[in-house]
């Protein structure tokens, strides 16, 4: 039966996911426009920060990501978490006008493919315990089994960090999406604690006396400021119609397998249910392989910052009037001798 609550929870999902796709777009213009007179974010350049269109993509993902927050409040994760999708709908339709990103009829496939395999992963896990205190998600957190989970997320993403990503990141997809994903999935676990200290802490049960709640929140903090790091990393060096759907597919099944190891819910699932969860995971790696396979590649940092006024134009939909600008400034600036 659908009830009031979860008509706010609804609400609030796709709020998020118009949101947050939308937050792609503006945050890679801003990315487009400060490479333009600096070193670009797929270099490790940090000349975005200081760009308005960047921090107007910030709010817009950071108020989405608050409208997800809320909605897991009134509603069930069935209901929210498979909206999700909804992000990359908007972020690849928006990619298309805007960016002058064309996402092929195979591209569209895939996404599709990741839609609904991601959905099915969603539809057919185990419902969560519910929880009354951080000591409890605390003792969940600390069993061996999640923290070797831990340990082997931080070794992988050290991994990726310091060998993959000097190496390969400027043209594997994967290196700077999977980093972002695999901390994510620890992040949603920190948030998780830090929203039910938040709503014990309301209802009149202070959670922040305990140490535990502090060492989730900067576990979060953390997370988040890597996780940014290098999604900023991948949609300034990749097709943003590409970035979206694979960091959705990754980000869900690693969500998803932190949270079965973490709180155990698999235990008593019938056979069926972990069939359908395999398909739902077998879909979206055939998604994300399809969807990567048709991209169209961007080109590579040297050739974007050597490129003439046309393929600046075709690559990043920059106007004659811009690149012109920028190249006046930048003679300008130019020493005499």
């Amino acid at each position: 039966m659908y009830t009031s609550s979860n008509l706010i929870g609804f609400i609030l999902a796709v709020v998020s996911g118009a949101f947050i796709g939308s937050s792609f777009i503006i945050k890679k213009k801003g990315l487009q426009r400060a490479g333009l007179n600096g070193t670009p974010a797929s270099v490790g350049g940090y000349g975005y920060l200081l760009q308005p269109l960047w921090w107007i993509g910030m709010v817009t993902m950071i108020v989405g990501e608050i409208a997800n927050f809320v909605a897991y409040i009134y509603a069930p994760a069935v209901l929210v978490t498979p909206l999700g999708a909804l992000s990359i709908i908007v972020s690849a339709v928006l990619a298309h006008f805007m960016l002058g990103e064309k996402l092929q009829k195979m591209g569209m496939l895939g996404c599709l493919l990741c839609i609904v395999g991601s959905t099915e992963i969603v539809l057919h896990a185990p419902q969560e315990k519910s929880l009354t205190s951080v000591l409890e998600i605390w003792l969940l957190a600390v069993q061996p089994a999640f923290l070797l989970y831990t340990a082997s997320a931080i070794a992988v993403a050290f991994f990726l960090i310091l060998y993959c990503a000097p190496r390969y990141g400027q043209t594997n997809i994967f290196v700077y999406i999977g980093i972002c994903s695999i901390i994510g999935s620890l992040t949603v676990m920190s948030v998780k604690a830090i929203g039910i200290a938040i709503k014990l802490t309301l209802d009149g049960a202070n959670q922040f006396v305990y140490f535990q709640t502090w060492i989730f929140t900067m576990v979060a903090i953390s997370c988040i400021i890597t996780s940014l790091n290098y999604l900023n990393m991948a949609l300034d060096t990749f097709n943003t119609a590409v970035v979206s759907p694979i960091y959705y597919a990754l980000f869900t099944s690693f969500t998803i397998l932190a949270s079965a190891i973490m709180f155990k819910d698999y235990s008593g699932q019938s056979i069926s249910s972990i069939a359908s969860e395999l398909c739902g995971f077998i879909t979206v790696l055939s998604g994300t392989t399809v969807l990567h396979s048709t991209r169209v590649p961007d080109p590579p940092v040297s050739t974007v910052q050597m490129c003439t006024v046309p393929c600046l134009q075709k690559y990043h939909g920059i106007s004659k009037a811009t690149v012109n600008n920028g190249n006046r400034r930048k003679t300008m600036d130019r020493p005499l001798i």
